[in-house]
């Protein structure tokens, strides 16, 4: 799992490759066309196009807007048998998790279950100890809004490099686990100090909410989620190395020699298969464009979050190391604002080994968008290394579809 907060360094640091960023239930290919003609079909076709010019080896990509909905997709979902991407492919959504376990977690808070000023140590004692780190010192706000200060656990897992992928990507991973990694390394600010991005905070939100509830967070957001949405092609796969159908086959280019600088990267490696429980409560979750638009829409009209709670999620703190790719980004509670000159959108982008995904919703709920990529090294097919972060198309197909108001 990559981190949506390394986002911008991913491709420089290969261990530290962290995980980190709608009310019409179906959109058929069909539907899409007979709208196609009120919506930028070409922009967004072409927008897909760079995308596998760049490296990605399948694309598919759904935007919704006032005037219709369209579908494009462009490349290969298997690049052995040359086939496209399906059109309801699933797909891992890594970070874009944390969304729906922040909104989970703020349903509880509205139920006066719990506070977002509760320390972690009321309802995990004990958990968050050691090398300085000291759960009673930190809010759940924190652990949601990533000002926790508590370390990063993502690169003591053995899966970031084509060796240690294939001896290790069936392992099987707890949340006390994940957590005793990062309670290996000392905090990286005080708590409310500073802003950092860390996939720990999302398994101990997770954790959390297994008290608080008396059920698996998984349970939780299937309850509170995607049942009362309808998400028939959501699931929470836990230790289930399988991915639904259909779906399209997952890549991954792994570093050459994790010392190297520049970094080098190999020849694509099918990383479908993975048992996908060391992203946790951070990454975990499957879904599809469809259903992830669906929930987008559902989360910013007010369905799932009382006004307090949705305002709640929306405060926003200034997130540093999303802003040498989107100036001025900021983060809220499971979701962050990215300003553009047409105004802004929410957003969560997620990355795991195999899969790469972007999202946003204008402020409205009228537009929204999502890309999902087959791969999470997006890298031109006869280079060995990535573009830079701010060469990123997929970060301009996003801007492009919510800006292009037709």
């Amino acid at each position: 799992m990559r981190s949506y907060g390394d986002l911008m360094s991913k491709k420089t640091t290969a261990l530290v490759v962290l995980t980190t960023i709608s009310f019409v239930i179906g959109c058929s290919p069909a539907d899409a066309e007979r709208n196609g003609n009120d919506v930028p079909r070409a922009s967004l076709q072409k927008d897909a196009d760079a995308l596998v010019s760049k490296g990605a080896p399948g694309v598919l990509t759904e935007l919704r807007t006032p005037n219709g909905a369209v579908k494009v997709r462009s490349g290969e979902g298997d690049t052995d048998a040359k086939t496209p991407v399906p059109w309801d492919a699933h797909f891992r959504i890594a970070s874009f998790s944390k969304t729906f376990v922040a909104t989970t977690l703020l349903q509880l808070v509205g139920e006066k279950r719990l506070s977002l000023d509760d320390t972690v140590e009321k309802w995990l004692p004990g958990v968050v100890t050691g090398n300085g780190n000291d759960g009673s010192k930190i809010t759940i706000r924190q652990l949601l809004q990533h000002t926790s200060g508590i370390p990063e656990y993502i690169a003591g897992v053995p899966v970031f490099t084509e060796s240690d992928f294939r001896q290790h990507r069936l392992d099987k991973h707890s949340p006390a686990d994940l957590v005793a990694l990062a309670m290996r390394q000392t905090p990286t600010f005080a708590p409310g100090a500073g802003w950092s991005y860390s996939n720990t905070n999302y398994v101990l939100a997770g954790m959390v909410i297994g008290e608080v509830t008396g059920q698996d967070w998984r349970a939780a957001v299937e309850e509170r989620i995607i049942k009362r949405l309808g998400l028939r092609n959501t699931s929470t796969p836990g230790h289930s190395t399988v991915l639904p159908h259909p779906h399209a086959t997952a890549y991954e280019r792994f570093p050459e020699d994790v010392t190297a600088d520049p970094l080098r990267f190999g020849k694509p490696v099918d990383v479908t298969e993975l048992n996908p429980s060391y992203a946790e409560a951070a990454g975990e979750l499957v879904s599809t464009t469809n259903d992830a638009l669906v929930f987008l829409e559902a989360l910013v009209s007010g369905r799932l979050l009382a006004p307090a709670e949705l305002a709640e999620m929306q405060k926003t703190v200034p997130a540093p190391s999303l802003q040498s790719v989107w100036p001025e980004a900021r983060y809220g509670l499971g979701i962050a604002w990215i300003p553009t000159a047409c105004g802004g959108y929410w957003s969560h982008a997620g990355d795991i080994q195999g899969f790469q995904t972007r999202n946003g919703i204008t402020p409205d709920g009228k537009r929204s968008v999502i890309v999902s990529m087959n791969t999470d090294s997006v890298i031109p097919k006869e280079s060995s290394t990535p573009p830079t972060p701010l060469e990123d198309p997929s970060f301009d197909l996003v801007k492009n579809a919510l800006c292009d108001r037709r």
